[in-house]
Order: C-alpha cells, then structure tokens, then sequence
C-alpha cells in the first residue's frame, strides 16, 4: 500500500517538475552602459537557448547612458522569454535609466527598503540650452510612456519621473501600479510569481517558477574589465596615469616600466572615452594644461605657466564628461578631480621650486665652489707655499706678506691651480 502511494505521488510530481525549466539570473551593480547592455542582450539570448522559464534580472543601479539604456528596453520588450527585473537588495535604488529597465520588463518587483525614479543629482555638469533639454526630455517622456503603455504600467507616473525627477518607495510604486509586487527576496519572489499568466510575442504563458533551477548568468572576465573601465572616474584616472607615464618615460628613456603603464592605461582609457560622452574641448584644455606644466620647467615665468597650466587641467576635467540631459548619470567623482590637479600642481611647481633653490645655491665644485673655502698652510708661504683645503693640497701665494705655517687661511682667488690666500688668524 505505501509503495503504491509513493508511485502515485511521484506520478504526480514527475508531470509539475517537467514544467519547471531552468530561470537565468543576472546580477546589475552600477551604472548601466554599453558593456550592462551585451550582458543583458547575452542573458536573453542564454535564456531563449535554454528554454527558460524566464530571465531575472537584479537590479542596483543609479542610472547611466541613455543610448544604452534604449538597446536594453528594446532588447527586453521584444525578449522571447519573460522578463521579470527585481530590484533589490534593500538599499537599492532604481533610479534614472533603471526606471526604464524596470517598467520594460514583464514582471516589476522591488524589495523593501528600495526605491525607484529618477534619484540622481542634476546640474552636476554643463547643462545643455533649455530649448535642447527640453527636446531631450520630451523625447524620453514620450519613452517612458510608450513603455508603460505596452505593459500596462502607471503612464502618468512614469511621464512624471522622467520630467519632475521623482522617486518613490517600494509601497508607494505598488500603490500607484508602478510595480507589480513587494518580495522580500529572490526565494519569496519565485514563489509569488509562479502561476502568473505572461503576454508574449508568441502567445500567452503561465511561469512555473516554484522550485526551478536558478542559474547565474555572471559577467565574463573580460566584461568586468571593461565594465570596472567604462566609470568616468576609472577612466580619468586612467588617462592620468597613462599622461604621466609617457612623460616620466620621455624624461627618464630606458626606465621602460613608466611607458608600458603609460600606454596600457592610455589604450583603456580612449577604450572606455569610446563609450562615454567625452566633451573634446575639455579633453584639450587638459592637454594644454600638462604642455603648460611642461613648460614650465623649461622657461622661467615665475609660476604664471603653472597656475595657467592647473587652472587649464581643473577646468578640463570638470569639462570632460558632457552629458546631453540631466537624466543621464555619468559624471566623474569631483574629489578624483580636484586631488589629480593638486598633484600634478604640487609636483610640478615643486620641481620648479627646487629647479630655482638649485640655481641660488653656491657652487661646491670648479674654481667657484672653492673661493671662499678655508684651509691650513702646510709651511710659511713666503710668499709661495702648500695649503690644505677641504683635505686637498694646493700650490699657493698670498700678496699681504709672509704667513707661518700652521695658519687658518681663506682661499680668495684661483690662478692656474694655485690659490690665493690671506690670512684669517685673529
């Protein structure tokens, strides 16, 4: 009798645990990019060729590029596999470019403790004339409502977002249908979206979520890489530290090690200006500024072509990431910038603050370095004789009279490798 229990109980699972096909997870911590952008593209593509259940994405973001936040949503809206983006852990933020990751995907859910819109500062840099900000943010709110539309989202919160930067809690996004549930994490989730009904392209399907297998989709080596590289700090960084390697390199030829940094770091550097909104004149200002710190040590301007040269490089940097609209979240950080031009203020000018002590020293070597030297006569000088200075011995004369061996005498003038000295005994 137990057996045949246990058989029909088994024939009854077998049918339910065929139904549960793998779910891919993917993790997202940081700005969205064109490297989040493949990841999130090489997630679905993974998910249609295992068949899944549906991709998961985790989301902790506090915005990023626009042009890649647009591959992202077309990438989930026509995904043929459901979407489901959870927003999570608590702390986390959907904000800026997230809001539109979110409200793409078939299923929204956020964690407690998160919030989602757009929580990004504005006017951390040059802002572009009002006339083409507005342009850019109808365009993005007309976006944002075609998205909320096709999945039958809050359009008047979602337009809001994008124009008066609002952010709400998780309880106030499922108040308002922003959302679609509150899980307090992954597990809770899978369990509270099994069953549910999903509108695809290719018809209608009912997720089997509980119990199914999860696997991680992580980032590639190379995609870390490139994702560490494409944040505008990195990038900055990046590109100072390749500037200074050439030109230790150029300075020292042969020390080798300075110019492979310098050119390693220059290559990632363009590598990720490549993928970010690179102001070019405030790439020349910086330029500029290291030709004026340059020169600098070659020409004498009392510090006017070092002031120029850190006042150049300051603005440059704040300069270089230019952003079209106050709804995209790229900036590199203002500590970064402000502690690179002091740096390079500092070394410089100090170099030419040292360059300047060396000139006012007096001269320890040839005929000047030994006027005014003191010595010993090794006999009277009368007035030709031998003297020790500095522990050397000299031929020498002294034109005021005979003077007696063992004396203090000062070295006042040189005359074919024989001193002239006077006595200096009190």
């Amino acid at each position: 009798m137990n057996r045949r229990l246990i058989f029909s109980s088994l024939c009854c699972f077998l049918p339910l645990a065929s139904l549960a096909q793998p779910i891919i997870a993917l993790r997202i911590n940081g700005t969205i990019n064109p490297v989040v952008a493949d990841y999130i593209h090489r997630g679905i593509e993974k998910a249609r060729s295992e068949r899944a259940e549906c991709l998961l994405i985790e989301l902790n973001t506090p915005g990023g590029l626009l042009k890649s936040t647009r591959v992202i949503v077309g990438d989930l809206l026509a995904s043929p596999v459901p979407v489901v983006v959870f927003v999570s852990p608590a702390g986390a933020q959907a904000g800026s470019a997230g809001v539109f990751i979110t409200l793409s995907a078939d299923i929204a859910a956020m964690a407690p403790g998160t919030n989602l819109g757009a929580a990004h500062p504005v006017g951390g840099q040059e802002q572009p004339d009002s006339i083409m900000n507005e342009k850019i943010t109808n365009d993005a709110a007309a976006f944002i409502r075609s998205i909320a539309a096709k999945r039958h989202r809050d359009i008047q919160w979602a337009e809001t977002a994008v124009r008066n930067s609002v952010s709400v809690s998780e309880n106030e996004a499922l108040t308002t249908k922003v959302i679609d549930l509150i899980a307090r994490n992954r597990d809770d989730l899978l369990q509270k979206i099994d069953g549910r009904r999903i509108e695809l392209e290719s018809g209608d399907r009912t997720l089997h979520t509980r119990g199914a297998p999860l696997i991680f989709l992580e980032m590639g080596f190379v995609e870390k890489i490139l994702n560490i590289i494409s944040d505008p700090t990195v990038a900055y960084i990046l590109m100072m530290l390749g500037i200074y390697g050439l030109l230790f390199e150029l300075y020292n030829p042969g020390s080798i090690f300075p110019g492979i940094v310098g050119v390693i770091s220059l290559v990632l550097a363009f590598y990720s200006f490549h993928m970010l909104p690179v102001n070019y004149a405030g790439l020349s200002l910086i330029v500029f500024g290291i030709i004026l710190f340059l020169l600098e040590i070659k020409i004498v301007s009392h510090g006017l072509l070092g002031i120029g040269g850190a006042v150049s490089l300051l603005m440059g940097s704040l300069m270089l990431i230019h952003t079209s609209s106050t709804l995209e979240f790229v900036r590199i950080s203002r500590a970064v910038i402000f502690a690179s031009v002091a740096l390079s203020a500092f070394f410089f000018l100090g170099v030419i603050a040292m360059g300047l002590k060396a000139q006012r020293l007096k001269p320890v070597t040839g005929a000047e370095g030994i006027i005014g030297a003191t010595g010993i006569t090794l006999e009277t000088l009368a007035p030709a004789g031998t003297v020790q200075v500095r522990g050397e011995i000299w031929r020498a004369t002294t034109m005021e009279g005979d003077i007696t061996k063992g004396e203090k005498v000062e070295v006042v003038g040189l005359d074919n490798l024989t001193l002239r000295v006077r006595s200096i005994t009190m």
